[in-house]
């Protein structure tokens, strides 16, 4: 699998906290669904114990799913190719004024 058992698990305990829930009906307005983690958690631990093909199959397209997911998301950041033309040159600071 793409991650150990144990990553899914601990995604899916993360995402049924307290705390995340209240993050996350705060951001978006609605409770988190966090069953894909328990099925990922599932399909990892049918793969393990029983090399089951619909398993990792299952657990591929939900990676797959997920890292797609994240390409939709505009960054916040434009990135830069190459420094500014001045990044060598002293910030500007203020002096400390005499009291």
């Amino acid at each position: 699998p793409p991650r150990a058992c144990d990553n899914y698990w601990e995604e899916f305990k993360h995402c049924v906290s307290w705390g995340n829930g209240f993050h996350h009906y705060y951001t978006y307005g609605t409770v988190p669904s966090c069953q894909q983690w328990k099925n990922d958690y599932n399909d990892c631990r049918e793969w393990e114990e029983r090399r089951s093909a619909e398993a990792k199959e299952a657990l591929l397209k939900s990676e797959r799913d997920r890292v797609a997911e994240q390409g939709n998301f505009t960054p916040v950041w434009e990135l830069r190719k190459e420094p500014p033309g001045d990044w060598h040159l002293p910030l500007n600071q203020e002096k400390p004024q005499d009291s």
